[in-house]
């Protein structure tokens, strides 16, 4: 179980698209929960709004279909969301370290 902080921008992006206001400091595994939580609810008022939120959110069509059915699906949608929305934090991370090297006068 992880315990580092949740980066501002990944609690942004779940308070914007999923209503969840998360501490800085919450394990990974209480994100989880709340994100499941949040899934369930979601999933359960089958409006059609729960994939538009996975679609903004980037989530993998072929992932979440693998998951959807299972019966601890909520749970492996939290997952999903949160792997691609670490996974887009770091690389933006790594991006933004990369434009600093870049030579001043080769930039436009």
């Amino acid at each position: 179980m992880s315990t580092n902080p949740v980066p501002n921008e990944m609690s942004h992006v779940l308070k914007e698209e999923l209503g969840l206001e998360l501490p800085d400091t919450l394990p990974e595994e209480e994100i989880l929960s709340h994100l499941a939580q949040k899934i369930a609810v979601l999933l359960r008022a089958g409006n059609g709004s729960f994939f538009q939120i996975m679609y903004r959110l980037d989530v993998s069509e072929k992932k979440l279909s693998a998951v959807i059915d299972d019966a601890d699906a909520p749970y492996k949608i939290a997952r999903l969301v949160y792997d691609r929305q670490l996974e887009k934090y770091r690389s933006r991370q790594q991006h933004k370290n990369v434009k600093k090297d870049i030579d001043k006068d080769l930039e436009w």
